[in-house]
């Protein structure tokens, strides 16, 4: 039976989900989430199998229809999509407190593990060790996969492939802090007028409730952007290392659509020219990153405790996923309008046909340009590549494998 839109005071009152069991308590909330984080390899399309399996399939949390409604929402917003889902998840269920503890399960192991490998490297690997240049050849390939399968989605036609080769082109030539933030803006205008209405379709209204007013929503994400303009400038009037590392991870977050993988570029070029770590450190994290469960953006752990130590993981582990929690609380209330909008849908396809591009300029440098130095070094990428696309290999399977191979390298004559 459809459900009728829902008023003010309807979403008010809380979280009604047709056919789901009873909310749970947050410590389920927790544990769940914490088993999922610690098992969920394969990145964010992978992670929304297990959630579904999981939430809707064995525990019935909620439906089918709700499930599918959160997910669409969450591939609509910037940041990292399944992270958003179990945030979304954790809210229908418990709230606030909800989404925080479902976030907080599923994070946490990553968290961790990033955060100890950082130590590891700062205490016993040099930026020219054998295994971390294993590790950089790994990131050449899981790159290179998510480039081919996110342009195969997102840059379908002819007008949309140029686009991207377009954007991959100025991300390379015009390498400014704001050349991202740009060159997006500008692909949704130009989608605004020229996609107009790609894949929108007329469809009932969401089947969830959640316990948020839309003036709550509206107050989500007007601090959303209020912190996205006012760090910037705080940083500047404040010398303080953990506000300026805050200020680069949430601007990161806020500013990544497509994915983990697209917070590359943004991060690389933040970090790498400024200093606050090398090039071979940065590509070392992220490809280890592939070999952990649970979301890529843990990746920000890594780097913060590179940069900062234990202060500095906290920090940007915080800021990074701050902004994904402000949006999901400020669009459920609206999703309703937002989906049938034929201008929202044409200006996200060339957003999205745009970050192809970017991401395919971040492929190039700094990931080719560092890691691909001699013949054996493509050869190498390419096998990597092998074992993920057509042999179907976990991804810790690939990072292992990778820094064999780097050791191996380091044996051969002329290299």
């Amino acid at each position: 039976m459809q459900q009728s839109p829902l008023t003010e005071q309807e979403t008010n009152k809380g979280a009604s989900l047709s056919g789901a069991s009873e909310p749970p308590g947050l410590w389920q909330l927790f544990t769940v989430a914490l088993r999922l984080g610690l098992t969920s390899f394969g990145g964010p399309a992978a992670h929304l199998g297990y959630f579904r399996q999981e939430y809707v399939v064995r525990r019935r949390w909620l439906d089918e229809r709700t499930y599918a409604d959160l997910v669409a929402l969450c591939q609509f917003l910037p940041g990292p999509a399944s992270s958003q889902v179990g945030m979304g998840i954790g809210l229908l269920r418990g709230g606030l407190a909800g989404a925080l503890t479902a976030w907080l399960g599923f994070t946490l192991p990553s968290v961790l593990a990033l955060t100890l490998f950082a130590f590891a490297v700062q205490g016993g690997a040099s930026a020219s060790s054998p295994w971390l240049h294993g590790l950089k050849l790994v990131a050449v390939a899981v790159v290179a996969q998510a480039v081919i399968g996110m342009g195969a989605k997102l840059a379908p036609d002819r007008s949309r492939r140029t686009l991207a080769l377009l954007a991959a082109a100025a991300a390379l030539l015009w390498q400014a802090p704001y050349s991202q933030v740009v060159l997006i803006a500008a692909a949704g205008l130009y989608g605004l007028r020229v996609y107009r209405g790609e894949g929108a379709q007329a469809e009932a209204a969401p089947s969830f409730r959640i316990p948020l007013s839309r003036r709550a929503g509206a107050a989500s994400l007007v601090l959303f952007f209020a912190l996205l303009f006012g760090l910037p400038l705080l940083r500047s009037a404040v010398d303080s290392p953990s506000l300026a590392l805050f200020d680069i991870m949430y601007r990161a977050g806020s500013l990544v659509f497509g994915g983990g993988h697209v917070v590359l570029p943004l991060l690389d070029r933040e970090l790498v020219p400024g200093g606050w770590m090398s090039s071979e450190t940065f590509l070392a994290g992220y490809s280890a990153a592939q070999a952990v469960p649970g979301p890529l953006f843990t990746f920000a752990s890594y780097l913060g405790a590179s940069a900062l130590g234990w202060q500095g993981a906290v920090v940007a582990t915080l800021a990074i996923f701050l902004p994904a929690f402000l949006l999901i609380l400020g669009a459920l209330p609206f999703w309703a309008d937002w989906r049938t909008s034929p201008r929202a849908q044409g200006a996200l396809a060339g957003i999205n046909a745009a970050v192809v591009g970017i991401l395919l300029a971040a492929w190039y440098q700094p990931i080719w340009s560092t890691a691909v130095l001699w013949p054996a070094d493509f050869a190498a990428a390419a096998l990597l590549y092998g074992m993920l696309e057509f042999w179907k290999l976990p991804p810790w399977v690939v990072v292992i494998s990778g820094a064999l191979i780097g050791i191996a390298l380091a044996f051969l004559p002329g290299l």
